[in-house]
């Protein structure tokens, strides 16, 4: 038997644990349905996603999700007291009465424990996941060969995620304040029915937000970041010098005045091997290599940046060269140094390359503001230097190419109307990591061969568009690849490629499917948390190793052999090339 002194001790407790629980839920109302739901997204958001990420970002992402899995419970419990507590009642009201007496005695201090239970498990079950978590980020790293993540560097994540969290239902239950403010008003002041004073002032709350964050809040946020990156565009790095030679924009030659090329511009025409160096790597005589580029500031709208290429095009005798490649750049204006000194290289410098500028904002902001200007860039460019192109005799044009990266491959697509124009307009066309929300990419994925991978797809057999992540598989459908040639390179582990919308509610077929070589066997498909996951990953994209997320390195040069190779091409000019390409790289990554 209990002694009276331990009883005592018991009851204290009891009243102890009762108060703290009474204190808590006074001061922050927790809703403990939505506390359950809310460790649920937080540990779908914990499980492994396409790439590593750091304490910060997989803070803000379990933030999110459990802030959202939080709504989602609370949203549970109404639909119980609304619609489902009092049939419940009535069917407990028919339990034998010795049931319902027992119910009715329950201890009062079982509410309190319960819920002090739940909290605790919820506690229990998250430092338990951040730990797996922590686990499984090692083994996405090591499937990189990058450096691995601690385990005690990762257990902020959770002290980050319940500070999101924790704001997140705080801004929710504020906006759900205003809802009832104007209730009250309406029901006071225009004496509107109760039942509709609620919906009405959450409609209003509603569409305030709506045009807020659809008008004045994110025109003013992206004035704000085009003013931004405006000075950014009009930053020259110091090793970006002035090209002399005609075979470049922005040189005393050029029609394009060199400070309007914009950042990236400008590094594009000075960053360029010379013939000398292109001779040493091939062993033959080179050319120097054309480049014409134009700058937002360049030329007034895009029209007249797409007029100014075509005369740049015509002023440094692209016409006349081996190689004629179009390229659609990323926001920015940024064109992958690897993929231009890849096909110039090639083709020992007698080559010419047309790039342009169509926003001062990185891909990610330009695809949120305004995508569409990627489309309408890289139509109007590849329409007019098409038309000087076709305007010569058949057998004096160059091989007209076409390539696009990220965003550019979507302005790059925007092009052509489908498959029939691309292999009537072009000679060959490469394009990397594309945008889920490509046009032509989906449909070609959509209607790839039965059995064949999303991650991976082979479309018609294979006869002119092909898909690859590396070396060879460009091959594996057949040697019948007819020409002009379609190749898309995509690595399982770029965001860029597998992120999308429908990622919310629907599981996508390359998360049915078997992973890719360098995705976790263990990342799933969980409704909302895998679309924040990815959606994370996104910034991070190209802050891995080579051959993985959106680093495609000298993968595009086995890209550009296999869809417009020389003559004279073979494995030890591959070679030779590949170490050029690496040091190149290395040198651009010091100086830029």
């Amino acid at each position: 038997m209990s002694t009276p002194e331990a009883r005592e001790v018991s009851v204290v407790l009891r009243d102890g644990v009762g108060k703290i629980v009474g204190t808590v839920e006074r001061f922050f109302h927790p809703n403990y349905v939505g506390l359950i739901v809310a460790t649920v997204f937080f540990g779908w958001s914990l499980t492994p996603s396409l790439l590593p990420r750091d304490w910060l970002f997989e803070g803000l992402v379990s933030g999110i999700n459990a802030a959202i899995g939080y709504g989602v419970g609370c949203l549970f419990e109404w639909v119980y007291r609304k619609w489902l507590r009092k049939p419940l009642r009535r069917k407990l009201a028919r339990l034998p009465a010795s049931v319902t007496r027992l119910w009715a005695r329950r201890p009062k201090w079982l509410s309190g424990a319960v819920k002090t239970t739940i909290v605790l498990a919820c506690l229990g079950v998250a430092v338990f996941l951040l730990v797996e978590s922590a686990r499984w980020q090692r083994e996405i790293t090591a499937l990189m060969a990058m450096e691995p993540i601690t385990t005690s560097s990762f257990l902020r994540t959770g002290a980050l995620s319940a500070a999101v969290g924790a704001i997140a239902i705080g801004v929710f239950r504020a906006l759900r304040r205003i809802v009832r403010s104007i209730a009250f008003e309406l029901i006071r002041r225009a004496h509107f029915p109760r039942q509709l004073a609620v919906p009405t002032g959450v409609l209003v709350v509603v569409v305030v937000a709506v045009l807020l964050f659809n008008g004045v809040l994110t025109r003013v946020f992206f004035d704000v970041a085009n003013s931004a990156f405006s000075v950014r565009n009009g930053h020259t790095s110091p090793n970006a010098v002035q090209p002399q030679l005609p075979e470049r924009s922005g040189s005393p030659n050029s029609l394009a005045a060199w400070d309007t090329l914009g950042s990236e511009g400008r590094w594009f025409v000075s960053f360029v091997p010379t013939a000398a160096q292109i001779s040493e790597v091939t062993g033959k005589p080179a050319r120097e290599p054309i480049r014409v580029y134009a700058g937002l500031e360049s030329a007034d709208g895009p029209q007249a940046q797409a007029e100014l290429v075509a005369a740049e095009l015509e002023r440094t005798g692209a016409f006349e060269r081996k190689v004629l490649v179009v390229v659609t750049t990323t926001g920015t204006g940024w064109v992958d140094s690897t993929s231009a000194e890849s096909i110039e290289l090639m083709y020992g410098g007698d080559t010419a390359i047309a790039a342009t500028q169509y926003s001062y904002l990185p891909s990610v902001l330009s695809f949120l503001s305004d995508k569409d200007k990627a489309t309408r860039m890289g139509k109007l460019v590849f329409d007019k230097v098409y038309e000087h192109w076709s305007a010569r005799p058949q057998g004096a044009r160059p091989k007209l190419l076409v390539y696009g990266e990220s965003l550019g491959s979507q302005g790059s697509e925007g092009a052509f109307t489908g498959l029939a124009d691309i292999r009537a307009r072009t000679d060959g066309v490469l394009w990397v990591g594309p945008p889920n929300s490509n046009r032509l990419w989906s449909e070609f994925t959509a209607r790839r061969d039965p059995g064949t991978p999303e991650i991976l797809p082979t479309y018609a057999d294979g006869l002119v568009v092909r898909f690859t992540d590396s070396r060879g598989d460009l091959w594996k459908p057949g040697d019948t690849w007819l020409p002009p040639r379609i190749a898309y390179l995509q690595h399982a582990s770029d965001p860029v490629v597998w992120w999308s919308p429908d990622l919310l509610f629907s599981e996508p077929d390359w998360l049915r499917e078997r992973r890719g070589p360098d995705v976790s066997s263990r990342m799933a498909w969980y409704p909302i948390a895998t679309f924040w996951q990815v959606a994370a990953d996104l910034p991070n994209a190209q802050r891995v190793s080579d051959g993985h997320g959106h680093n495609y390195g000298d993968l595009v040069l086995d890209g550009w052999a296999a869809i417009a190779q020389p003559p004279d091409w073979s494995a030890d000019m591959a070679a030779r090339i590949r170490d050029y390409l690496a040091v190149s790289a290395a040198r651009e990554r010091q100086l830029k």
